[in-house]
């Protein structure tokens, strides 16, 4: 199953306690999934248990019977129950290109309910394991528009996109998709994308680590094949014996041990020397070889 289909199945078990809020997200499932035809209202949707929830909220806020028995992902409400269903709920007639009544989101708890069910609808989010990204399908800019505003009641910024003709309001913030999920009470997928985002951040944390570390230790190779040329260099034009006392120990250290650390090779000298110390040594027996080969060039 899909991280999407996870959060949408979560959202199926959430219910509004109060009936303005059931009829807030009816009238998202309205808005979305319903046609009236002949006289009757019909929900069509793939997700089953999406119907099935539209069914226990038309028990729960209506009392209407529906009829199940009319089509695989088809749920109809008869003539005589719909004319119940709209006279108790006249605003539902003002839904115009996916857009509902601002009467029926007049509290902040209806706001919930009803963009819960607009996601269960025609929304879908990509798994946060991969990437953030989470979308609502819209019927029209109307649409789009009001849940933009919805959103930014809950100081979530959307954006909005055509695709293929179709209007898009999209999230692709971490943060924004986790405040949605919290606003429409899918707390489990909630904390289930906060422990991948944390299990992501940790893998990418130990992955610039490890990146730094093999470019520090890849600087430190380099380092050390350049100073053991010039030290190669300086042996056979030069000869080590007529270096200074402390640059000819450097010298010869660091080619009997050409693998070791600046700390390593300071602590291999008679008497101990600093990573500083064995830096400048270095340092100045590289500057020898420089010197050297500009003099055999002349």
């Amino acid at each position: 199953m899909s991280f999407s289909a996870q959060v949408k199945e979560e959202l199926d078990r959430q219910y509004g306690s109060s009936r303005h809020c059931q009829i807030a997200e009816m009238a998202a499932y309205v808005a979305n999934i319903a046609k009236i035809q002949g006289g009757s209202l019909q929900f069509h949707s793939e997700n089953d248990s999406l119907l099935k929830k539209v069914f226990t909220l038309l028990q729960k806020t209506y009392t209407i019977n529906a009829d199940e028995n009319c089509g695989t992902g088809n749920l109809l409400v008869s003539d005589p129950a719909l004319a119940a269903f709209v006279a108790d709920s006249v605003h539902f007639k003002e839904i115009r290109e996916g857009a509902v009544s601002l009467l029926l989101l007049k509290n902040s708890c209806c706001k919930r309910a009803y963009l819960r069910g607009c996601f269960a609808c025609i929304g879908s989010m990509s798994d946060p394991g991969k990437s953030y990204h989470l979308e609502f399908h819209c019927a029209g800019e109307r649409q789009a528009v009001q849940l933009q505003e919805l959103l930014r009641e809950f100081e979530i910024t959307a954006k909005r996109t055509l695709r293929k003709g179709h209007t898009i309001v999209y999230l692709k913030e971490s943060e924004s998709i986790a405040a949605f999920l919290n606003v429409a009470g899918a707390h489990q997928a909630l904390m289930e994308m906060e422990n991948l985002r944390i299990e992501k951040e940790l893998r990418g944390d130990a992955n610039r680590r490890v990146n730094c570390d093999t470019a520090n230790i890849q600087k430190t190779l380099d380092a050390a094949q350049r100073q053991l040329q010039d030290i190669q260099y300086l042996e056979a034009h030069y000869g080590l014996q007529r270096l200074p006392e402390q640059l000819r120990q450097m010298a010869e250290v660091r080619l009997e041990y050409p693998d070791a650390t600046l700390k390593e090779l300071g602590e291999l000298m008679d008497p101990p020397v600093g990573k500083s110390g064995v830096n400048h040594r270095l340092r100045k027996l590289s500057e020898l070889a420089e010197e050297r080969k500009k003099q055999m060039n002349i």
